[in-house]
């Protein structure tokens, strides 16, 4: 009686308590058994994974307040009765998410040609003879290698772009100048580009010796323009719809874009990319909420993943194009241009009718309704749910926009999205420490000597990454696909930190002098291989562990607030590709350290991953309430009769009051406890 008592005082009564968050995912029976009319998935184990009961209203506030659960559930009503992908319409939409991968990714690359460091010499010097008899040898000076930088990637996707991290191709030999003259004293310079263009960014201004910190300055303005605009316009998007920002993005992307390439000095050049990258971030953000939410539950990670595919090949269309481009100008117009067809989505891409329906937009949403139904020819007569006369009941309700930042009064949603924050900037940031240990200064290969071989090389590292996620997260699912990536990348570091240095260390004492000159030749040997093959494994582990992040977090993450958290995965991605241009603007120094503050970001989030929640085949949820119960669960589904170590939530039990009834001690036999009788 005194635990009632306390109840009733709090206004913790019967018909007012919420159910507890589910530890495994599933919903207390009586939550099940309402969803299962409204159309509820059946989860792994055998419990329904629906929308859950809404929370009772507070005093004085009548239950007429929410909205009705048929519309909330857009996956198991909405999108059924709309015929999911099997509506051409739909289908229509999903296809013009797909084709601006393909621009998208040109313009992702073009750094790679428009900012390639070219070998370079002394233009109209005097005759002199360079180190071991070579005539004019000492003329000739070129850039440090350098691995290929990480690109943006977006959506989560496609591979990253190389900037070519070694010595091209025997080119003419240079004009000599004289001995005494160094390699930076001259005022005019002769260039030898190894990208197919006769010119770029870095011949037309001189950015070489002095000026060259300009180079790693440009490529810094399309990151931080990615990253402020993830940012910014995820916020935007949430509140004012997906369709806007998607078409101001294009228009101003044209502007900027095509202004870019007439340019004046690098610094005009910088300040447009920025503006550039900014724009980028808003197309490639919108699509991406666009796809997903266009999308049943068991077709959104393919449908993704062809949009990463379709980007790959931008990817790797981008040499030929440079090589009919032949200057950067026309090659940065030809890169802009293709977005003026997507001015077209004005009118023919429609808003988001998920977000609508999750923001409380019925009578916007009706309207799109029938837009959906006259385009499949459908008849409403198919509506055996009664979505439309629901729908009519709700029209006078007003708008409910949130903004991200309502995230941290949150208990579990703002922990996913964390993880999947850091998740996101380890993948990115150490995937350099991989690319330039495989193509930096102590690895040489005859076959990576040369910009195309480096640029090709990431890009499929890159593909077969994405072929093998494909596989993998149709069997182990996200979170179990996420965690294997993790340790896949994490053993590369720590193998290529410790195993290479303990090769080093133990052929520094040998028995005698020939032992001496063969342990040096096998050790160095020994430790290039291993080197290449644990970089490649790092980088291939590495790409799939970022656009598995931001895949995983577009569906943990609800309708309402979306973009915001797609935002800042995205942005934390280019936090991570940031790290490498940094290096390359402090000459490498600090790189070991780097390399090795990864290293152990990714053992943090190995642990990390096990907190998240399992999204594959689950609805996406609508709201902060549905999002909060995309809980963890089990990593493995315990067999069937094994008692699971996670409780149900008809298990859980209230002990709120119990040292009340522990103080009052009436009515409680000698040999009872919290949860029942004790054995004797």
């Amino acid at each position: 009686m005194a635990l009632e008592r306390r109840r009733d005082a709090a206004g913790g009564g019967p018909g007012r308590q919420a159910p507890p968050a589910e530890e495994n995912g599933s919903l207390p029976p009586g939550d099940a058994a309402a969803s299962a009319a409204l159309g509820g998935r059946a989860g792994p184990a055998g419990d329904l994974q629906p929308l859950p009961a809404p929370h009772p209203a507070p005093p004085g506030c009548s239950a007429a307040a929410a909205p009705s659960l048929l519309l909330l559930d857009y996956d198991g009503s909405v999108l059924p009765f709309l015929g999911g992908l099997g509506g051409g319409y739909q289908r229509t939409l999903v296809l013009l998410t797909w084709i601006p991968a393909l621009f998208i990714g040109f313009s992702q690359f073009s750094d790679s040609f428009l900012l390639d460091q070219p070998n370079f010499w002394c233009r109209g010097a005097g005759k002199g003879a360079g180190p071991a008899g070579v005539p004019g040898a000492a003329n000739w000076t070129g850039p440090a290698a350098s691995p290929p930088a990480p690109a943006p990637a977006p959506w989560a996707p496609p591979g990253n772009a190389s900037r070519g991290g070694a010595d091209a191709p025997p080119l003419p030999s240079p004009p000599d100048r004289p001995d005494n003259a160094s390699h930076c004293d001259c005022h005019a310079w002769d260039y030898g580009i190894r990208t197919g263009l006769v010119q770029n960014v870095v011949s037309k201004w001189d950015l070489v010796c002095d000026n060259a910190w300009k180079v790693h300055i440009a490529k810094f303005s399309l990151l931080v323009g990615l990253i402020f605009g993830y940012l910014i316009t995820g916020c935007i998007a949430d509140w004012v719809g997906r369709r806007p920002v998607l078409l101001f993005s294009i228009i101003f992307i044209l502007i900027f874009g095509l202004t870019v390439a007439l340019s004046v000095n690098v610094t005009m050049f910088s300040t447009l990319r920025f503006f550039e990258g900014f724009c980028l971030a808003g197309i490639i953000l919108t699509l991406y909420a666009l796809r997903i939410e266009l999308c049943p539950p068991g077709k959104r990670f393919m449908i993704t993943m062809v949009a990463s595919f379709v980007a790959m090949a931008g990817q790797f269309l981008m040499p030929g194009l440079a090589a009919l481009c032949r200057d950067w100008q026309v090659l940065q117009a030809l890169i802009i241009c293709p977005f003026l067809l997507m001015l077209l989505y004005w009118s023919i891409f429609p808003e988001s009718l998920r977000w609508l329906m999750a923001t409380q937009q019925f009578e916007s949403a009706k309207k799109l309704i029938l837009h959906f139904t006259q385009k499949n020819c459908m008849n409403p007569e198919s509506d055996i749910k009664g979505v439309m006369p629901e729908l009519e009941k709700e029209l006078s309700r007003r708008p409910k926009k949130v903004c991200i930042v309502k995230v941290v009064g949150t208990r579990n949603l703002w922990k996913n999205i964390v993880v999947l924050c850091v998740n996101s900037l380890t993948g990115y940031g150490i995937h350099h420490c991989f690319a330039r240990s495989m193509m930096g200064h102590e690895v040489k290969v005859p076959l990576l000597e040369n910009f195309y071989a480096d640029y090709y090389t990431v890009a499929s590292i890159a593909l077969a990454s994405c072929l093998a996620m494909c596989v993998v997260v149709r069997f182990l699912g996200r979170r179990g696909g996420l965690l294997l990536f993790m340790i896949l990348t994490a053993l590369a570091s720590l193998l290529q930190l410790g195993l290479l240095n303990l090769i080093g260390k133990y052929s520094q004492h040998p028995d005698s002098e020939l032992q001496l000159k063969l342990a040096v030749g096998m050790s160095d040997s020994v430790k290039d291989k291993f080197s290449i093959a644990f970089s490649i494994v790092g980088m291939f582990a590495s790409h799939a562990v970022g656009s598995l992040s931001v895949f995983f977090c577009a569906e943990i993450t609800p309708t309402v607030i979306r973009c915001g958290g797609l935002g800042l995965v995205l942005a934390s991605a280019g936090f991570g590709m940031l790290t490498a241009p940094i290096i390359d603007l402090h000459n490498q120094k600090g790189y070991f350290l780097h390399h090795i503050i990864f290293a152990c970001c990714t053992l943090i989030c190995i642990i990390c991953i096990l907190l998240l929640p399992e999204s594959r085949n689950q609805n996406l949820p609508e709201n902060i309430s549905n999002g909060e119960h995309y809980t963890r669960q089990p990593l493995l589904s315990h067999r069937k009769g094994e008692q699971p170590l996670l409780l149900t939530n008809a298990e859980l039990k209230d002990y709120s009051g119990l040292h009340d009834a522990a103080t009052a001690g009436d009515g409680l036999p000698e040999n009872a406890t919290a949860n029942g009788m004790k054995s004797m």
